[in-house]
């Protein structure tokens, strides 16, 4: 009877583990190396808005609630998105743990930045990156969002999106980007419509692949020497800026350069340098600054992509392959950013 007792529970615990085994097996082979993509976004999902960054106000949350709800889509406010502590939306601690929240949250199923402003850097130390890549989700920002899209793509190897924030004016172009990307699940071209001002100007000629990463400019050399970039081998670097002189683009490309950054991309891409000036006399444009930094690269470029601070912009995978053809001024991604 012992023997058929000890049969019995060793079977018992074969049976118990066999049913695990999927699960265990599943986690075990996850590399950390491995990117992660998303649950894309369906109607009725709720979405997370939080402040990062700069102070929001009642009239902003109102006008947020109304763009996400537009979408078909319901909405849960950070614990911290009123607070105010200088020109930050609350301290460190609060919003960080905001952040994390979200992620943790089961209930939510996005999470969009408010709006930018300055102040993701200093939350970056105070992160979950092991929750957030075990509860992976999206995240969509832009502007000073770039340090927490870059961080959590390095740190947790999640696919973000440089997107609108939550206060952005949410058109019809912006919001069929997203819908596509992040409802629809395409791996969609990005080619400019040439309205406006918002036109492609080539600088380097050729097609390239690689891992889409990057965002606003001040923010991204704001970050170098940290431990929150991702690798920049053979990737496509995107950048955007607003409101800087042309000769602060030019330092802030000589910092990526004499960072050993530049010499590692397969391909480069300037969104939109919104209200950037020349400056006093003598000056250099800002091609010419761009083609003295990129040219000698040997690699596909251009300026103008509708990606930064305009009103018709791009929804950017941060960490997705794609294809660039720089004669065309188009963006393909090679996969879904997001899982079905």
């Amino acid at each position: 009877m012992l023997i058929n007792r000890r049969q019995f529970l060793t079977s018992l615990g074969l049976s118990i583990l066999a049913v695990q085994m999927p699960t265990l097996t599943a986690q075990s082979k996850l590399s950390p190396n491995t990117i992660i993509k998303p649950p894309r976004l369906r109607i009725g999902d709720t979405v997370g808005l939080i402040a990062p960054a700069g102070i929001v106000d009642d009239e902003d949350i109102a006008a947020a609630q109304r763009s996400v709800s537009g979408l078909g889509l319901k909405v849960k406010l950070g614990a911290h998105i009123l607070d105010r502590y200088g020109y930050l939306a609350g301290k460190d601690v609060d919003r960080a743990e905001d952040l994390n929240a979200m992620f943790s949250d089961r209930a939510v199923n996005a999470i969009i930045a408010m709006r930018g402003g300055w102040g993701c850097n200093r939350i970056l130390p105070l992160l979950d990156y092991t929750s957030i890549r075990s509860h992976p989700k999206i995240l969509m920002g832009y502007s000073d969002i770039t340090s927490l899209l870059l961080a959590i793509n390095a740190r947790s190897r999640l696919i973000t999106f440089h997107g609108p924030v939550a206060t952005s004016t949410w058109n019809q172009l912006t919001t069929d980007y997203l819908q596509r990307i992040l409802f629809n699940g395409e791996a969609v071209t990005m080619q400019n419509l040439n309205i406006g001002d918002v036109q492609v100007e080539l600088i380097a000629p050729g097609k390239a692949r690689g891992k889409l990463v990057g965002g606003n400019l001040s923010v991204l050399s704001a970050m170098v020497g940290s431990p929150y970039l991702p690798s920049w081998n053979k990737s496509i670097l995107f950048v955007e800026e607003i409101s800087e002189d042309v000769y602060r683009v030019d330092r802030m490309l000589t910092q990526l350069k004499n960072a050993g950054i530049l010499n590692q991309i397969a391909g480069f891409i300037f969104g939109q340098c919104t209200n950037c000036a020349s400056g006093d006399e003598p000056n250099f444009t800002l091609m010419q600054v761009l083609q003295e930094h990129i040219i000698p690269l040997g690699i596909p470029a251009w300026y103008g992509s509708m990606i930064g601070h305009i009103k018709d912009k791009f929804t950017v995978p941060v960490g997705a392959e794609v294809e660039i053809n720089a004669n065309a001024g188009t963006i393909q991604m090679l996969d879904a950013a997001v899982n079905s």
